[in-house]
């Protein structure tokens, strides 16, 4: 129906009826099914499609005043514009603003610490460098607006401050979580790319082996340290089973069967079951099961009596790392260079062949796979030249940590 949109109009209509403005081409009200009349204004695009504008509701706006509005409309599209496509894309517009600025750095790193991070047994390490080297730099960016730019600057920073190290330690934790958001947001890409890391990966590759008075030095401070008691055997049994840092830190008393220790695959790094005999100095490492403890699946090295394994590192070692600073001073000695738990790892591997291990024993107890027999793995093979070598380890050890007196024939020749 045709006819000057007015109030008095706009009252008599019936649900369903349509007007379409006598004046103002294009400007209509209509009458929806739940009694409301909605003001609209109709016009077709440059490509000739036709679209539908909406002015408003009865109540919130008057005829007079949608007439108004259809009217500013009508000259819009005289000029060749397209009110509703700029409606859509103001309102999109907004949408990502307001989207933006609730997704800063420190929001995507907040919900990635929550969800993934508080999962992981690094997760203080990882909340550690985040908030010591991200969020400053920056915590309060849009991940929408974040530049490379950005994440140089802050890696430059960094860098100057703790070394390329860390810088390269702060990328991989930035890294995972960009890519971490990335696979949950279509609208996000991160900014990081391939050669920003500081350091080769050659450089990256550690290459320190304790010598036998910082191995001497590690085990005296361990009896003084203002640490967890079962930190001291922890830290020797990295050393005498060439284990890696969570791999004895879980070590679980059901893995032990006699002196065969047994790290199952789902926790070893190349997913196979991992048999080490323990020497006596190793096993004497185990302890007893906790008092009141009821079952026999007692965490070995543990505060909370067995329940749950070990895993204040950072604090430990740096008790450690201070009891050996306060002992070198007392003897007029150099400060002791840095040095990683995983270190005792390489120094082991290294004294095995200082102890004439043959290469491929020494690597079977490591627990490399020997090239070409993964697919015929036999997890109790080589077993007794295992034995030996761990033997020969623990042997060399007690020499280091007590050594002879210079008449007396040196390990490594004896065992030649």
């Amino acid at each position: 129906m045709q006819g000057k949109i007015s109030k008095s109009r706009v009252d008599k209509m019936r649900a369903g009826e349509i007007i379409a403005d006598g004046e103002i081409r294009g400007f209509v009200a209509r009458k929806l099914s739940s009694g409301k009349v909605t003001f609209g204004y109709r016009y077709r695009d440059a490509a000739g499609k036709q679209k539908w504008h909406g002015l408003g509701i009865m109540g919130s706006i008057t005829p007079d005043e949608a007439r108004t509005l259809a009217k500013k409309r009508a000259g819009e599209v005289a000029d060749g514009r397209d009110p509703s496509a700029e409606r859509a894309t103001a309102k999109a517009e907004a949408a990502k603003a307001s989207r933006a600025s609730s997704n800063t750095v420190n929001a995507i790193l907040d919900d990635f610490v929550m969800r993934h991070a508080s999962k992981l047994r690094s997760e203080d390490q990882i909340t550690s460098a985040l908030d010591r080297y991200v969020r400053p730099q920056i915590g309060e960016t849009s991940i929408y607006e974040l530049k490379r730019r950005q994440i140089v600057e802050m890696l430059d920073s960094v860098e100057d401050k703790a070394g390329p190290v860390m810088a390269d330690r702060v990328l991989a934790h930035v890294r995972k979580a960009f890519n971490w958001q990335a696979a949950r947001d279509d609208d996000f890409l991160s900014p990081i790319v391939r050669g920003m890391a500081r350091t080769k990966p050659k450089e990256r590759a550690r290459q320190r082996v304790l010598t036998d008075d910082e191995i001497r030095d590690i085990w005296h401070a361990l009896e003084t340290a203002d640490a967890p008691s079962c930190y001291p055997r922890y830290v020797k049994m990295l050393l005498l089973t060439m284990t890696r840092r969570n791999e004895s830190a879980d070590m679980n008393a059901v893995e032990i069967d006699g002196d065969l220790w047994t790290i199952p695959g789902e926790r070893y790094k190349n997913k196979l079951d991992h048999v080490i005999p323990l020497p006596p100095d190793a096993k004497a490492l185990i302890g007893t099961k906790p008092q009141g403890f009821k079952g026999n699946n007692w965490f070995v090295f543990s505060t909370t009596d067995g329940k749950r394994p070990f895993s204040g590192f950072s604090k430990a070692k740096a008790s450690l790392d201070a009891e050996i600073a306060k002992r070198r001073k007392a003897e007029g000695r150099a400060k002791m260079p840095r040095w990683t738990l995983h270190d005792l790892r390489r120094t082991a591997r290294t004294l095995m062949s200082r102890a004439k291990v043959p290469e491929d024993h020494a690597e079977r107890a490591m627990g490399h796979v020997i090239a070409g027999v993964r697919g015929t793995y036999d997890r109790y093979s080589f077993l007794d030249e295992k034995r030996e070598a761990f033997q020969r380890l623990a042997d060399l050890v007690a020499i280091i940590l007590k050594p002879p007196a210079k008449n007396v024939v040196r390990f490594d020749r004896e065992m030649a």
